[in-house]
């Protein structure tokens, strides 16, 4: 009989996905969820033949030269790779896999949440009645928000979820704009009625609501600068639910603390776990929406999710191509 591979998985996962592992696979699972330290990492490396990762492992150079003869894979169980060295991985013969596509739906629909929270002030409304004792009901002047429709949204990153929340946007009446490393075809902007900007500057200085939809690169690290979030007006919001770090964080903060921006909505933070103070005290000013990373978070994009894990793991363990496989190419 042949062996099964050995599958260390660092986090907790849908149980029908789980299961299935155990199934296949000689499968080590995290049962308390508690995120696993460098050093328990490195241990695990040594002994698996695949890691399973999530986006809250760090495995950097240093974690992956403790890995074992073994160690063929690393079927990350999320669409990003900036939590992976993947070069370093690469360079040790260990293939790196991903979970693109899944997670798109689920992120856009979040991405549009957000777009109408912040403006019509939903998150702010919805703490009204349970902890406000003396709402006396409706007043024509009172916490007047902003229309959305008719204004223009600014997309950083028109990849797969760029596009399916310039989708949604449409539906509900936003000028479509966007800015992307490469010009999406003829055929989709007509499709989404989008306009392209090179130059992510003159964008900016243009729009009413920015969405970032890009991933997080080295190229994309504080795309949003201090600089660039100064170009934007006085009355525009701020949306992101890629990466945290592709806002300079604290420039965002001042601004918003200034009175520079009208708002901003974040569901990713630049040193997750940890929220930067300044963010928090504006949540409980109104001035900003914090959610806990919650874009993809759904029951089905967490199975589909661990699904595609599984398949890459069977397809490598097989002897075939992976179907999500990361090319140095897309680094």
């Amino acid at each position: 009989m042949k062996k099964r591979p050995l599958v260390v998985v660092t986090r907790r996962l849908p149980d029908v996905v789980e299961t299935r592992m155990r199934e296949l696979f000689d499968a080590q699972l995290n049962h308390d969820d508690a995120p696993m330290s460098q050093s328990a990492l490195g241990e695990a490396l040594t002994v698996a033949d695949v890691l399973v990762p999530t986006v809250t492992d760090r495995i950097d150079a240093a974690v992956l030269a403790q890995a074992g003869p073994n160690l063929k894979l690393i079927a990350n169980f999320g669409n990003g790779i900036d939590n992976i060295d993947v070069q370093s991985a690469l360079d040790r013969g260990i293939t790196v896999t991903n979970t693109p596509g899944v997670l798109t739906e689920d992120t856009a629909d979040m991405t549009m949440g957000l777009i109408l929270a912040v403006p019509r002030r939903i998150a702010e409304g919805a703490r009204v009645v349970p902890d406000e004792h003396d709402w006396t009901g409706w007043s024509p002047t009172w916490m007047l928000g902003r229309r959305i429709w008719g204004k223009r949204l600014g997309i950083v990153g028109m990849g797969r979820i760029g596009q399916a929340v310039a989708r949604r946007a449409r539906a509900f009446g936003l000028s479509i704009h966007y800015h992307n490393r490469r010009r999406v075809s003829p055929h989709v902007e007509e499709q989404l009625e989008a306009t392209y900007w090179e130059s992510l500057d003159q964008m900016l200085a243009r729009m009413d609501i920015v969405s970032v939809n890009c991933p997080h690169t080295p190229a994309t690290y504080h795309l949003l600068s201090a600089r660039r979030l100064k170009l934007l007006k006085k009355e525009a919001y701020v949306v992101n639910t890629a990466r945290g770090e592709v806002i300079d964080e604290l420039a965002l903060a001042r601004m918003l603390e200034a009175g520079e921006l009208a708002g901003a909505a974040l569901d990713v933070f630049e040193n997750e776990p940890a929220v930067n103070p300044k963010l928090v005290k504006l949540a409980r000013q109104n001035k900003v929406v914090l959610l806990p990373h919650l874009g993809s978070a759904t029951i089905e994009g967490r199975v589909d999710m661990g699904e595609k894990v599984i398949v890459n793991i069977k397809t490598f363990f097989d002897g075939h191509r992976p179907p999500d496989r990361v090319l140095p190419a897309m680094l």
